[in-house]
């Protein structure tokens, strides 16, 4: 078996080898699946529960049960038991049967593990194969009378929902089947909140009179730089106190589980404004009801919600709300141009959804037309930006703490070859625009041809001309500017950011560094560097929340899923000889949190130098008392050598960065003031690997 990996020092992806002895016993490496939702989606007892309460109810007799997405196993071994088969002798029987299809072959060499260690592993039929891929007569004898599933996302329909629904309706499944969930309703509400604004206003931003004359977004051309027109999973509860409720939660569509999906459908929704204000966003959610008679339900809902719909099943929900990462809420973005309500007043809003996403539409009332996102075409020059990269482009604290380190970089450069090492379009505009003499080379490892297509567009608005910029791949720049006579480059800077890498660690973004040492040949030997160095900053944190849905998995409503710790890069209660892997979170996000000890320079990348092993250690010291249960984990950036104030720091104080969290094998209680933990950290560049330990005292 084989596995993509990515090594962060190049960007490249590799195949690993994932090799089995002759014994059937896994050598599969150790948190293989640590980054999936698998682990936080098992250590939601909620759901757990709410499942198997509703096979227990749905499957009362003997029948062919298909598990569609089986996962670890979980629900297929819920049906198998609620029809009495596991205690039954034997293999799979005729009466009764389970078919366990899952797709993803390191889940179904873990999903066999877990079935064999619960007994179960002759009386489930496990077919490694999509849904879609399965024929009667060929996978399974006959079609099956029930389907369980849990192919679902944050916004419902990503994971294919629909068209596995589909097939299986047409092909897998008897006529009237029962199901498991039964229905799930999509809800919305509108919202009005400046955080949220912030991640899609950088128009109105650059148009303001005090700008800095960089135009990302020039006038006329929206839709050049923006976010994709999609919602975005977010925990939105995390900004319950920075919200403006405009309306009552609405109702958007209905999906029965119990009959064959349409493949899109589309609705018009009046929606009367429960406040006066702005609308920013709609913020929205599912509600899953998982038997034929409503009596079980769960819900991905933010905890503000208060409305007569949820009231009437209140009671039906299971257990107490538990923080979970797998499910958040959604959030679709309102146009750049502001939609001013007043209370009682109504909102027109068209809603479509596709096979695997629901998009809305806001319409002005007197004409009925639509209120589009963007007014340019942009077409192949358009770059698609995350809502936090978007926000930080128009974050005015940011671009002139960057505008200044440029400028200073500057200085005293009469025409600079200028590198741009990372997929900056900010730095590039920015170095064109202030230099009028400079050549600029951005590299746009991500971007490529987009980018420079998109440097084009905005040239006129930025004061500059495309015979100073040149996009030359780096494979090819040393053989470029090695030649006798060629110049050599004065000035080589990045965010760091690179393009399309939104869930890394912190320390992958040292692909700077590596680029800087093999790019070393072609640089003068004044270069300037910028960020000049980087600094490996960290705390210990209260993470409850993020800790609970991390821990090793035990007992899940009577099935025994230790196996499954290792592969998943379970974080608490493991083994004292394991541990835990580094995961890359917004800390904001992880439900409840606080900083318990100080924040603390662990050691100092030198990116002046070329690329070396480094190392360093220091000691913490706890600032308050409490139970702390990770290390949170970040880099500073050092734009300016003469200015140490120039600094970017991406911790977790800072929205629109990942910071690295390791959890600890077991919850520390620590006492203020004198307790403290000493923290080492060792950095390697043959494989980017950052390895961190610590020893409380």
């Amino acid at each position: 078996m084989f596995q993509l990996k990515l090594n962060p020092l190049t960007g490249d992806s590799e195949w690993i080898l994932i090799e089995e002895e002759d014994t059937g016993k896994q050598t599969t490496p150790k948190a293989l699946l640590a980054t999936t939702s698998y682990l936080d989606m098992l250590n939601d007892t909620r759901r757990s529960r709410a499942f198997r309460l509703a096979i227990d109810s749905t499957i009362t007799k003997p029948c062919h049960v298909l598990d569609i997405g089986a996962g670890t196993g979980l629900l297929s071994m819920m049906a198998t038991r609620a029809m009495g088969l596991s205690d039954l002798e034997g293999g799979i029987g005729s009466e009764g049967m389970v078919t366990a299809c899952e797709s993803y072959l390191p889940m179904v060499k873990l999903m066999r593990k877990v079935l064999r260690a619960n007994g179960m592993d002759g009386k489930i039929r496990v077919i490694n194969k999509r849904s879609d891929e399965l024929e009667v007569g060929v996978d399974i004898p006959f079609r099956a009378d029930v389907v369980v599933s849990e192919i679902l996302d944050s916004e419902l329909l990503g994971e294919g929902l629909i068209p596995s629904l589909q097939h299986a309706h047409d092909k897998l499944l008897v006529e009237n089947p029962k199901t498991v969930p039964y229905r799930a309703t999509i809800y919305g509400q509108l919202v009005e909140c400046s955080y949220l604004r912030a991640k899609h206003g950088l128009t109105n931003r650059e148009a303001k009179p005090s700008g800095d004359g960089i135009h990302l977004v020039p006038s006329g051309m929206a839709g050049i730089l923006c976010i994709k027109q999609q919602q975005f999973a977010m925990h939105c509860n995390s900004l319950k106190e920075e919200l403006k409720l405009l309306s009552e939660p609405f109702k958007v569509f209905d999906f029965d589980f119990w009959r064959r999906p349409e493949s899109s459908r589309e609705t018009e929704l009046h929606i009367k404004a429960s406040n006066d204000g702005t609308i920013h966003a709609i913020i929205s959610w599912w509600i899953l009801q998982l038997d034929k008679e409503a009596t079980i339900f769960y819900s991905t809902g933010p905890k503000w919600i208060d409305c007569p719909v949820t009231k009437v099943i209140e009671s039906a929900f299971i257990g107490s709300e538990n923080w979970c990462d797998h499910w958040k809420q959604n959030v679709w973005f309102a146009p750049s141009t502001d939609i001013s309500v007043l209370r009682d007043t109504n909102v027109k809003l068209h809603a479509v959804h596709t096979e695997t996403h629901v998009a809305y539409k806001f319409m002005t009332s007197p004409q009925m037309k639509y209120v589009e996102h963007h007014d340019f075409d942009a077409q192949d020059s358009q770059v698609l930006l995350s809502p936090e990269r978007y926000a930080l482009y128009g974050d005015n604290n940011w671009r002139c703490l960057m505008l200044n380190a440029i400028k200073r970089a500057l200085q005293h450069r009469v025409s600079p070859l200028c590198l741009i090492a990372d997929d900056s379009i900010f730095l590039t505009v920015a170095v064109a625009h202030l230099s009028k003499n400079s050549n600029v080379i951005p590299l746009f490892p991500g971007l490529g041809k987009r980018g420079s297509q998109y440097l084009q567009a905005v040239a006129k608005a930025n004061g500059y001309t495309m015979d100073r910029i040149e996009i030359i791949k780096k494979g090819d720049l040393k053989l470029t500017l090695h030649e006798p006579h060629q110049r050599k480059v004065d000035l080589m800077i990045a965010e760091p950011f690179y393009y399309g890498n939104d869930n890394i660690l912190p320390w992958d973004n040292l692909r700077f560094w590596q680029d800087r040492t093999l790019l070393d040949p072609i640089l003068s030997k004044d270069v300037l560097i910028m960020p000049c160095r980087g600094l490996l900053r960290a705390c210990v944190m209260y993470l409850p929340d993020l800790w609970q849905s991390r821990r090793c998995l035990q007992n899940i409503e009577g099935f025994d899923h230790s196996l499954a710790n290792s592969i998943l890069g379970a974080c608490g209660d493991i083994p004292a000889s394991e541990e835990s892997p580094f995961l890359p979170f917004f800390v904001w996000q992880c439900g409840k949190f606080k900083t318990l000890s100080e924040i603390v320079t662990i050691l100092e990348f030198d990116f002046s130098k070329p690329i070396s092993p480094c190392s360093g250690k220091t000691q913490v010291q706890f600032r308050e008392a409490g139970i702390c249960h990770g290390l949170v984990v970040w880099i500073d950036w050092v734009m300016d050598v003469e200015d140490n104030a120039s600094i970017i720091t991406t911790g977790p104080d800072e929205r629109r960065w990942k910071q690295a969290v390791k959890l600890f094998r077991k919850p520390v209680e620590v006492r203020g003031g004198d307790f403290s933990t000493e923290i080492k950290a060792f950095f390697d560049p043959t494989d980017g690997d950052l390895r961190i330990h610590y020893v409380f005292s």
